[in-house]
Order: C-alpha cells, then structure tokens, then sequence
C-alpha cells in the first residue's frame, strides 16, 4: 500500500482531480476491470457465469475486480436470500453509461489489433535472421 504523503500519492490525487482521462482510467483500468464490465452489458450475470466467461482470469482477482468495481459504483452486487445463496452483478445506471466508451475501445482494439501484431512480428523477424546467421 502507497503512503498518502507520498509524491506518487499527491500526483495521482491530482490528477485525478484535473484529467477525466485519467480518472476513467483510474476505476476502468487494469487488466481485468474493461473485460468484466463488457460481459455485463450483456444483462445480469452469476459469478460462476462471469468467471467462466473470462479466459485466465483467478477466483480471488475476479472477487477483487468485482469489490472494486461495486466500490467506484459502476456494478451491483445483488444477494437473493435462498438457500442456497444466490449472487447475480449488474451495471448500475453509471456502469451502462460507459457503454459507447467500452464500445468504441472495442473497435479501436479490433481495428488496430491485426497492425500491431503484423508489426511486432516483422520487428522480431530481422532479430531472428541475425540469431540465425550466428
């Protein structure tokens, strides 16, 4: 855990403050967070549904992910008092209006996915040849 009084602290309260950019950011980031909120778009999920839903990602980062993301009020956890216990997440009314954003980094990612992976790979490529010749 960061100390408050720390600089790193103080540039990140201000930032947030100053830069909608980065206060997005700061409760959508991560690696986790945009893949949960896209599969609630969808409507009401379970946990096991949502956890199956997402390739890789662990039990405990999904419940952490998910406490986060009810903390910053963009999804609701909601408990039915069966036995036994059923919980189903939601968007809250601030969750679904993040979806022409989420939307839109979706194409751009789709758009621009195939280039950047054609790129890396040609970049490799010379280092390759070169390993080669050695």
């Amino acid at each position: 855990m960061r100390k408050e009084t720390s600089s790193n602290a103080i540039n990140g309260k201000q930032l947030r403050g100053d830069c909608g950019t980065y206060y997005t950011l700061s409760l959508i980031g991560g690696r986790w967070k945009p893949s949960i909120l896209w599969r609630l778009l969808d409507g009401k999920m379970r946990y096991n549904e949502l956890k199956k839903s997402i390739t890789g990602i662990s039990e405990r980062v999904l419940v952490l992910q998910l406490r986060e993301l009810e903390n910053d009020n963009l999804v609701k956890r909601i408990v039915y008092p069966e036995v036994p216990p059923r919980v189903e997440y939601e968007l809250t009314p601030l969750g679904w209006s993040m979806e022409s954003m989420l939307q839109h980094i979706s194409d751009w990612g789709n758009l621009h996915r195939e280039d950047t992976m054609a790129r890396r790979t040609a970049e490799k490529e010379p280092l390759t040849a070169m390993a080669d010749k050695g």
